[in-house]
């Protein structure tokens, strides 16, 4: 079965107008299915998660999008998270049956219908980029809407698709395929946040900046020189969890192949016991797809076992994913969820 997933993030939270429309707009057409809708007051800015076929997908995402657009103006919006444009940003994802070349191609088609369709500029990110300064999605953003109409003059930062002309109303879309992200955090059985923070530099890939005996940041050419983390395709960082009374590790594995949830879990352990703390299970924000926890039963029952609702639960008992709330599989693996 071939799904794929989209995750838009317009620049609207507030508005339940606005949310019921993007809504109205994904359940009309066929091939897709509506998973979540998730609005931020303070980021002002909605996130919604749908999943479906290639053609599902793509007549989901335009049919959204144009659903927004009708209702978000960016001369009007505030808000605590940098965005570019009222369409924010919308990426593909492979999620089974499915390639990362497929989600590039109807990142490319999408592109091209939008842009044509609102008159809007659009920028292609991640692994649908044409240049490499535009694979990270802060470099685009950079000056973020109110400084568009500048960077729009600007020779190397021509669209890659519609007009290099400032729409007040809209401001631009960035549009890309890329990998799915897991978020997943660890729990840290100590309200001291100093360790968390300790093994999250340790193991995420960007890694901690070098110090001299004195305790000062070691710069090089007036830039901070880091030490590199232990995991590959990891971001992290330390955060307290105050009416558990814990501290977390939270993650965002962005390639679940090159560092598996397992591997983090186990990492996260190994310095925690190092540390003198305990690890208390973890937990996985949104949603995830199958593979990534059939991975993690797979290594925590040796290769032993086949069956796959026996597999999903040797990585909840073993990762400890019901230690803060109950995990249900059929509400948190996509698959399931379709």
């Amino acid at each position: 079965m071939k799904i794929i997933e989209c995750v838009p993030n317009f620049s609207e939270g507030k508005n339940n107008e606005t949310f019921e429309a993007i809504k109205s707009a994904i359940d009309s057409i066929d091939g897709v299915k509506l998973l979540n809708l998730e609005p931020d007051g303070d980021y002002n800015r909605v996130v919604v998660t749908m999943a479906g076929s290639d053609e599902g997908i793509l007549n989901g995402a335009v049919n959204a999008s144009l659903a927004a657009a009708e209702h978000i103006d960016m001369r009007n919006h505030k808000g605590e998270h940098p965005r570019i444009g009222a369409i924010d940003v919308v990426p593909f994802i492979p999620v089974s049956g499915s390639t990362m070349e497929e989600c590039v191609k109807i990142s490319e088609k999408y592109a091209e219908i939008i842009s044509g369709k609102l008159n809007v500029p659009v920028y292609l990110y991640e692994n649908s980029a044409r240049k490499p300064e535009r694979q990270n999605l802060a470099n685009i953003r950079k000056g973020e809407y109110e400084g568009l109409e500048e960077k729009l003059k600007d020779p190397e930062w021509q669209p890659d698709y519609g007009p290099a002309v400032f729409n007040p109303k809209l401001g631009a879309i960035v549009t890309g395929a890329r990998f799915f992200l897991i978020a997943y955090n660890v729990n840290i059985d100590s309200a001291d946040l100093s360790y968390a923070k300790k093994i999250a530099e340790i193991l995420r890939e960007s890694g901690y900046p070098k110090r001299d005996e004195n305790g000062n940041v070691i710069k090089k050419d007036g830039k901070t020189v880091r030490v590199p983390g232990r995991l590959k395709s990891v971001k992290g960082m330390g955060v307290a969890l105050e009416k558990f009374n814990l501290t977390q590790v939270s993650m965002n594995l962005t390639n679940y192949n090159i560092t598996p949830i397992h591997v983090a879990f186990e990492e996260v352990k190994k310095e925690a016991a190092r540390l003198g703390v305990k690890v208390k299970g973890s937990e996985i924000v949104g949603l995830v797809p199958k593979e990534a926890l059939l991975m993690a039963g797979r290594f925590y029952t040796d290769n032993r076992i086949e069956n796959e609702k026996e597999l999903i639960n040797a990585a909840i008992e073993n990762l400890g994913l019901d230690s803060l709330a109950p995990f249900k599989p059929e509400e948190k693996i996509i698959e399931y969820m379709i």
